[in-house]
């Protein structure tokens, strides 16, 4: 390949981390990248790396798309979600010069083996950095096993993973941070479509004793609705109506730009409205960007690099663009990336002890407080509370895989107020999260969750019995700020 589509194709050494450094295997068949949390083939910084060494040693491309059951909270729900991507993943690359192995284990340990087995054949192999879940420890579990070089790449988000050299602690100081680190925002994103001027020789084929152990999934392509009843999974969490995959997030994109995104300072935090993008989901499967979806929006606003102002840590007065835009780019660009930041650098991301001492503090004072209220993990799945909102909320989680994004700070809030403990609130917010929702397992849904209890937060006068200074939320105060009675109805 030319000198000058190789340099197209590199990726900023800040988002690429070698766990095996050593020279490439001259004898591999084949560049493999290891899919497991970038799930797409445009704006994608991983598969872009891959398409670099590929070029570069002049060999063939592997995609390897697996998908494990043997992780906690495995469901019907989320293995058709990712299935639905991979669908969209083996139509794109059938386009190119690749070779596409999705794979899809039955049994827990099935899989195992498959990806030490591929990288004995491979010069180089590429995969996703990913702070959260387990996705968070496989790359130094492979690391131990790898033959030959390993590098995992952060395609994250805007900010790489790697800049802030601290764990910040409040919106307004990371947003700070961020608008004076613009430039690796807005300077060096991913290529839209990296494969699409690659020139590399195809794999005639994997190796049959390779295939006849751990088969391609080819039907992932022939049905939309999958069969999963065989698998080793909780089949008691149904897919929702919501389809996953690329092309479903791109059509919600499009929407949102063309319908909500003028009305989304207005709309968002009613349900009744809900005004939001619903990508989260895509997001935390990796079917969108992020990348693509800030210059979806700055192209809506016809932005200009001449219009940024001083950074003021304020979400308002540094982009300059309309009031919806800019409080959209505060939660892409605040509120998303400062969960990846807690993730990547506290190994305790989500356990009670990583709350600021103020918090677990005066929660441990009011520990012992009275409850009007006490609900058990089960009654709250189930939706049994006096609440009629709050069993609303859970409904729409249990039946659409998400809650609202105003309605789910009441949900943690009140949990809280029902639980023995706040020990007790958190394993029960986290164990229902990321249960039902699409878009739990992920940094923005820990931090969240996390929220309830203080972190990113302060001390809230006056005190309060159980929450001691904890932001405090009720039912009622919530059905007089925001529109709800269509959502009631939705979902009593």
């Amino acid at each position: 390949m030319a000198l000058s589509a190789m340099h197209h194709l590199e990726v900023p050494d800040i988002r690429v981390e070698t766990l095996v450094d050593q020279p490439p295997n001259q004898d591999g068949e084949f560049i493999l990248y290891w899919m497991t949390a970038f799930r797409r083939t445009e704006y994608n910084f991983a598969l872009q790396r891959a398409a670099w060494w590929a070029a570069h040693l002049g060999k063939p491309l592997v995609v390897l798309e697996p998908l494990r059951v043997g992780y906690r909270w495995a469901s019907d729900r989320f293995q058709q979600f990712v299935v639905d991507g991979m669908r969209d993943n083996a139509a794109s690359l059938s386009k190119y010069q690749v070779t596409y192995y999705p794979y899809l284990e039955h049994r827990r340990g099935e899989g195992s083996g498959l990806i030490e087995q591929l990288a004995k054949n491979a010069s180089v192999v590429v995969g996703d950095h990913y702070p959260c879940f387990f996705l968070r420890n496989l790359p130094q579990w492979f690391a131990r096993r790898s033959p030959c070089r390993f590098e995992i790449i952060d395609s994250n988000g805007l900010m790489p993973l790697r800049i802030p050299d601290k764990t910040f602690t409040v919106a307004h100081s990371y947003r700070r941070f961020m608008q004076k680190q613009v430039d690796h925002v807005l300077a060096t994103p991913p290529l839209s479509k990296p494969l699409e001027a690659l020139r590399i020789p195809e794999l005639k084929a994997l190796p049959a004793s390779l295939l006849k152990r751990w088969p391609m999934a080819q039907e992932v392509t022939k049905s939309k609705e999958y069969d999963w009843s065989t698998f080793d999974i909780d089949h008691e969490v149904k897919p929702t109506a919501h389809a996953g995959g690329r092309q479903e997030a791109l059509k919600r994109w499009k929407q949102f730009l063309k319908q909500g995104c003028d009305r989304y300072n207005e709309d968002r935090n009613h349900p009744d409205t809900d005004g939001s993008t619903h990508l989260s989901p895509y997001l935390h499967f990796g079917h969108i960007s992020a990348h693509e979806m800030l210059q979806g929006i700055l192209e809506h606003e016809s932005f200009s690099r001449d219009q940024l102002s001083r950074p003021n840590g304020k979400v308002n007065g540094f982009w300059n663009l309309s009031e919806s835009a800019e409080a959209f780019l505060d939660q892409l660009l605040t509120w998303r990336e400062i969960g990846f930041n807690q993730c990547f650098r506290d190994d305790h991301y989500d356990r009670y002890d990583s709350l600021p001492s103020w918090a677990r503090a005066s929660l441990a004072k009011h520990a012992k407080d009275k409850r009007q209220y006490l609900y058990s993990l089960q009654q709250f799945e189930s939706a049994q509370t006096h609440d009629p909102l709050w069993n609303a909320a859970q409904r729409q989680l249990l039946q659409d895989g998400r809650i609202h994004n105003y309605l789910r700070m009441l949900w943690g809030k009140k949990i809280l107020h029902w639980s023995a403990s706040p020990q007790e609130a958190l394993d029960i917010m986290v164990e229902l999260n990321n249960k039902y929702a699409l878009d739990g397992r992920d940094p923005n849904s820990y931090s969240g969750i996390f929220w309830v209890l203080g972190r990113y937060d302060r001390p809230w006068g006056p005190e309060r019995e159980i929450f001691g200074s904890i932001r405090y939320m009720t039912s009622d105060s919530t059905l007089k700020k925001v529109r709800t009675k269509t959502y009631l109805q939705r979902y009593r």
